[in-house]
């Protein structure tokens, strides 16, 4: 199971093209056309080998919500799987038999439901409960009899492992999880399981997990903070993971493990000065490692023989890559990739001769990619002299107005991936700054905890930093900045127009926090379990999260306001929303509000994407550039 920082963000985030600019006197009709071509731009991801290596399954908007497909791994036309009116989140192909594991979210929400299904989309039956439960698939055993997922059916508040017998449907429990807990992968012999288990956010430890006694043993033991995941090997005796125990950074290590499951030293076999490795992916022999850094929010790779040692750098096909997998045999590799002017698509390559070849192309008509902007990283100061940076996108004619975005998490980063919705607003002239303040991850263990607790005011600090960046700079009209972000960024919005009120001129927030306190009452147990070391604990420190919460300072708006919600977000529940609208319209305050009733956290539905990011434009482009600030095309 991936640390809590890749669980909320990398593709799932990429979700959003441009082309041409257009002018402010055109018709609000040319700008919605305009903008729903950038919405519509599709994506594919989440790559899998079918057993004997000739197929490739992904998940793809192509219908207009993330469906599992299936496509000939030499290239070919794809092939829909499931036909579902909900999002599917993960599919994983058995390592034995032509199953698919593949979890559906009801409605958008966390309640996931993992099912079976075959590849031509027959057979399809569900393995959990359905109901409110939340589920996840975690891994295949290696002889494809047991299905191990984890799940909040014992006890909202946390996430244990079970193991599912495929024949006959039953669970068994595997792992009690005092918070969240999940297996990356299974010893040859299925007796042994590497479990990661995450207490708080911001510290989770690795352990060597007995499938038959349940009994495990700690590997990570660590104090404060720590991020760790791995692989473990085929005959169960050595583990391969990300660890930045006793160092700011992540490197990749390996320990050996005794019979009974004690591990020996930590190794250090490769790091990166300035970079943090972002995944490893294992192969089925365990004789090779695919190494994704992170430098800088770009993504570079290696693969590396567990043998000799030697590293062989990867030429990757775009700026973020990630969701790595090898064929069982070993002989190819696959990818999800994007970049700043390409959507998310799969590309696959033979581990022999390394160079990858597109085998999705995510459909983006009306749009010429290579007309879109790309972003500078930028670095600026904090208040209190903390470097900062963030991704500024400059629109191709000025007009003085930029839209500040935040990322979610608050422990995410922002990346230089396809963003329609940054590129529809820099097609109106309209500038954005995506930056990385404190709380951030991709930077160091250090600088992602600088926020937690009664220290996020200096993030919320960080807010104003960034304003003066793009005013001190001249890079923005401090008369035209707007602010938006989506989960813990549309909190960020809240705070920014609220403790900032004379500095943004509008603000977008979507699905964002407003009340930690009613946060913490109506998300779903286990993630406010995990929530209070990076937040607060509404039992002991109420106080201190009623200064952090917005919603008692929605008096000083001065902003104009968009909120955008879904009606079955489990995550950050609609009554976030429903708080600020409400004091907003009894202070006769203007607020829009925008609720969708068939999504959860975050928007996945096309028809959905068209209307949040239309709006988002339209309402963006009133409040930044007025009724009569032209914008000059930039061809035809």
């Amino acid at each position: 199971m991936p640390h809590f920082a890749r669980l909320l963000t990398f593709f799932g985030l990429l979700l959003f093209g441009t082309g041409l600019l257009i002018g402010a006197d055109n018709s609000k009709a040319d700008v919605a056309a305009t903008v729903e071509r950038f919405a519509r731009v599709g994506s594919a991801s989440s790559p899998d080998f079918s057993p004997d290596g000739k197929w490739v399954s992904f998940i793809a908007n192509l219908s207009g919500v993330p469906q599992v497909w299936i496509v000939s791994a030499a290239g070919g036309y794809p092939r829909m799987v499931t036909n579902s009116s909900d999002p599917v989140n993960q599919a994983h192909w058995s390592p034995t038999s032509e199953w698919l594991a593949v979890s559906v979210a009801p409605g958008g929400g966390l309640n996931s439901q993992v099912y079976l299904v075959k590849p031509d989309g027959t057979g399809m039956r569900r393995l959990t409960d359905g109901g409110k439960d939340n589920n996840a698939i975690d891994a295949w055993s290696d002889d494809g009899t047991q299905l191990y997922i984890d799940s909040s059916r014992r006890d909202p508040a946390a996430r244990d492992v079970f193991a599912v017998d495929i024949k006959t449907g039953e669970l068994r429990l595997v792992a009690k999880n005092p918070g969240v807990g999940g297996v990356s992968n299974l010893s040859r012999d299925g007796s042994r399981a590497l479990l990661s288990r995450l207490r708080s956010r911001g510290s989770n430890d690795l352990y060597s997990l007995d499938t038959k006694t349940s009994k495990d043993q700690i590997l990570t033991e660590h104090t404060g903070p720590g991020d760790f995941f791995g692989a473990l090997s085929p005959d169960g005796k050595t583990v391969y993971l990300g660890t930045n125990k006793d160092r700011d950074l992540v490197a990749f290590a390996k320990m050996t493990l005794q019979d009974d499951g004690t591990p020996g030293p930590v190794q250090i076999l490769a790091e990166r000065k300035g970079a943090e490795l972002d995944e490893l992916t294992l192969n089925h022999e365990g004789t090779m490692v695919a190494l994704s850094w992170n430098v800088g929010g770009r993504t570079e790779m290696s693969l590396y023989d567990t043998k000799t040692g030697k590293q062989t750098p990867l030429e990757l096909p775009g700026e973020i890559a990630g969701g790595t997998q090898f064929s069982k045999d070993g002989k190819q590799i696959a990818i999800s990739a994007a970049g700043s002017s390409q959507p998310t698509d799969v590309w696959i390559a033979d581990v022999a001769k390394p160079k990858f070849r597109q085998l999705t192309f995510s459909p983006h008509p009306g749009i010429d990619l290579n007309s879109l902007v790309r972003p500078q990283l930028v670095t600026f100061p904090a208040h209190d002299g903390l470097q900062l940076s963030g991704w500024l996108y400059r629109p191709k004619e000025q007009t003085g107005a930029y839209v500040i975005s935040f990322h979610g998490g608050p422990e995410g980063q922002e990346r230089p991936g396809f963003r329609s919705d940054y590129q529809a607003l820099l097609s109106q002239g309209i500038g954005v700054l995506a930056p990385n303040v404190r709380g951030s991850s991709g930077f160091g263990k250090r600088f992602v905890n600088l926020d937690n607790g009664e220290l996020r005011v200096n993030a919320v600090r960080d807010i104003k930093s960034c304003a003066d960046y793009l005013i001190n700079n001249q890079i923005a009209d401090a008369h035209r900045i707007g602010i938006t972000g989506g989960s813990y960024g549309g909190y960020m919005t809240m705070a920014g127009i609220t403790e900032y009120p004379d500095l943004f001129a509008a603000g977008v927030d979507l699905f964002g926090i407003v009340n930690f306190v009613t946060f913490f009452q109506h998300t779903e147990p286990w993630m406010a379990a995990i929530s209070t070391v990076e937040y607060g604990d509404p039992a002991t420190q109420k106080d201190m999260l009623d200064k952090l919460s917005p919603i008692y300072k929605l008096d000083r708006i001065k902003a104009a306001t968009m909120v955008q919600h879904g009606a079955n977000d489990t995550n950050v529940p609609v009554i976030e929303a429903q708080q600020i609208v409400d004091t907003l319209k009894a202070r006769g305050v203007p607020v829009e509000y925008i609720l969708f009733p068939d999504e959860g956290h975050g928007f996945r539905k096309i028809p959905n994407r068209i209307r949040s990011t239309v709006e988002m434009v339209r309402f963006f482009r009133e409040h930044l550039l007025g009724s009569t600030q032209s914008v000059t095309t930039a061809g035809p």
